[in-house]
């Protein structure tokens, strides 16, 4: 099954295509031109076009879930180095308490998160029955 990823993509031409790279390599619109090739005119014009502008979203949607699936490999090194720190003796004291608390509150966030996802998907399946 393709992804909507994929199938804005798919509506792109090649030179659609280059554009979209360069607009999510590049610093600004302008280098983002440069690289491909057209006009500014040109690049403003295709993000008014509905298949274009899907496409951009999917992309950078993509690029951050992937930013995040990183980050998330690197949480138990983080919660390590907060347990080290909060079991330190030799730490200082605000640093023990600023690993403890920041321990606490993300755990319950985390909690709460979970909580919220729970009950929208209760919403979901009631208003899904509903129609």
């Amino acid at each position: 099954m393709k992804d909507s990823t994929e199938n804005s993509a798919e509506q792109l031409d090649s030179k659609q295509e280059k554009a979209l790279a360069a607009l999510l390599s590049q610093p600004n619109l302008k280098k983002a031109c440069a690289v491909a090739k057209i006009s500014e005119v040109t690049m403003w014009r295709w993000l008014r076009e509905p298949a274009f502008v899907s496409a951009y979203r999917a992309a950078r949607r993509q690029i951050v879930e992937n930013a995040v699936a990183h980050l998330q490999a690197d949480c138990s090194v983080a919660v390590t180095v907060l347990r080290e720190i909060a079991e330190d003796k030799e730490a200082p004291g605000t640093a023990r308490v600023a690993a403890a608390k920041a321990i606490l509150e993300q755990s319950i966030e985390a909690i709460q998160m979970t909580d919220m996802l729970e009950r929208v998907e209760k919403i979901e399946a009631i208003l899904a029955e509903q129609k």
